[in-house]
């Protein structure tokens, strides 16, 4: 992979880490803030599953923050872009449409079809 699309994709998931990263900042501060005793047992639930829900949306963003540590620390290793299971190059469009992906597009579709057929 050349010099100019590693700082593209570097570039690229350092701003995504971030918005992410204000994301998670602005839940704790807004489940802080919001720690309030609702008389109506239909606002009680509301704000129960509002809370829920974005306690949900967090904890799959903090999977994803995972990942995108992984590719910046690949990117300065020198392996981003390489398929971890048989060793190509992972294509452009590929990283373009997932940034996070350490896997191409053949040895991903072979991994989900196996995780259809045993259910894992």
């Amino acid at each position: 992979m050349e010099d100019k699309d590693l700082e593209f994709f570097k570039n690229l998931l350092k701003q995504w880490l971030e918005e992410l990263l204000d994301h998670a900042e602005d839940t704790v501060e807004g489940l802080l803030e919001s720690q309030q005793n609702l008389a109506d047992p239909l606002d009680r639930a509301s704000f129960e599953s509002d809370t829920v829900t974005a306690l949900r949306i967090r904890d799959r963003e903090s999977m994803l923050i995972k990942k995108i540590k992984k590719s910046l620390q690949d990117i300065e290793n020198g392996d981003y872009g390489v398929c971890e299971d048989c060793g190509q190059d992972i294509s452009i469009a590929r990283l373009k449409a997932r940034p996070v992906t350490s896997y191409c597009i053949r040895c991903k579709t072979r991994r989900e079809n196996l995780e259809k057929l045993t259910g894992v």
